[in-house]
């Protein structure tokens, strides 16, 4: 585990400002197989595009965006607490792209992307947090070591950047 890793929020002017690491790790992940809602061939131009709309919505106070920073300064890690959700589900959030860059996996970086994520849910007055993944990804394991539970798979839900048809597994937690 990464002892010298800083999890924290960035605000909407913080995305802008440090959009070249930010862009690295989504186009590292997209490159890397993850799942995460882009298609190959992927470029920095989309990731940049991705990205300011990431900081629009964190303006607009619809979500928090957590990093994760190494002691030298930097980012290698990202994951997304969507808090604008409709009227009827104050009490719910959703998670959205968790991201470690290659160099920084297999050291713990995403769970403690995650409990910082959770604690921010709960001071949301957040109860019910939901995510998906794809069925079968490293990410499930993840998942359920932090107590997150398996609702079900869904089928052909969406392609990997290879475009090759998933599955995928959707989870709750109660925080």
């Amino acid at each position: 585990m990464t002892s010298s890793l800083r999890i924290f929020p960035l605000s909407h002017h913080d995305i802008l400002q440090r959009l070249p690491e930010l862009v690295d790790i989504l186009v590292d992940s997209v490159k890397g197989g993850a799942s995460v809602s882009f298609m190959q061939p992927f470029n920095s131009d989309k990731a940049g595009a991705f990205w300011q709309k990431i900081a629009r919505s964190v303006a607009a106070d619809e979500r928090v965006v957590f990093v994760a920073e190494l002691a030298d300064g930097t980012l290698v890690g990202t994951v997304q607490l969507i808090t604008a959700l409709p009227e009827n589900q104050p009490h719910r959030a959703d998670v959205a792209k968790l991201l470690v860059h290659s160099r920084g996996r297999r050291q713990g970086i995403a769970r403690q992307l995650m409990s910082a994520l959770e604690l921010e849910a709960a001071a949301h007055g957040k109860s019910v947090l939901v995510l998906d993944t794809a069925t079968g990804s490293g990410a499930e394991g993840l998942y359920q070591q932090g107590g997150w539970q398996k609702v079900g798979e869904i089928p052909r839900y969406a392609l990997m950047p290879d475009g090759e048809m998933t599955a995928t597994s959707v989870y709750y937690k109660f925080v």
